[in-house]
């Protein structure tokens, strides 16, 4: 009778890893970067010769988009990218994700550019560093340099509204603390 419990009590089992599994939400997958510095890269932009690395950008907020001329997901996500970048300070920049420089200007030509930084990565080793595994992928990170959150898969007006804006609110609140 033992004998003959062992497999329902291991489809059992794998029923429930199932349920478990069936609710979660596969857009969020907890990055081991979060509450590290961003990964250090000097990147060649796309419209200059002039290479572009992070520390730039320290003492702000920002965002990383990481994108693609060759990706669907980022062609969803863009047009929502362009209106944010006109209703919103924050500075964007656009990591062009294993793409040549004349695929991702006709693209941005095309859709309109919502990057005030546009940076090239055409073998993908800096995505490697920020741990990226498709695109797109949005990081924010804070005025330390600190990332504070990645998104995973194409932005939403949802995400946007109640992950994203409130993130910059409080990175900024926490800025202007500092500096005050």
């Amino acid at each position: 009778m033992k004998k003959q419990m062992i497999p329902l009590s291991l489809f059992a089992g794998l029923v429930i890893f199932l349920a478990i599994g069936l609710t979660l939400d596969p857009k969020e997958v907890p990055s081991p970067l979060i509450g590290k510095p961003a990964a250090k890269f000097s990147l060649e932009r796309l419209y200059s010769e002039t290479a572009f690395s992070p520390s730039e950008l320290k003492g702000q907020p920002w965002i990383l988009n990481i994108w693609a001329s060759w990706c669907v997901s980022c062609r969803q996500e863009h047009k929502l990218l362009v209106n944010f970048s006109k209703q919103n300070s924050t500075t964007i920049v656009g990591l062009n994700y294993k793409d040549t420089p004349e695929e991702a200007k006709a693209w941005l030509k095309e859709l309109g550019n919502p990057y005030q930084i546009t940076v090239q990565d055409p073998k993908g080793r800096a995505g490697i560093d920020w741990g990226v595994y498709g695109v797109p992928e949005t990081f924010i990170m804070d005025a330390n340099g600190i990332i504070r959150h990645k998104f995973t898969g194409p932005l939403t007006k949802d995400r946007v509204k109640n992950q994203l804006l409130p993130l910059l609110k409080q990175l900024e609140n926490e800025r202007t603390a500092v500096q005050g």
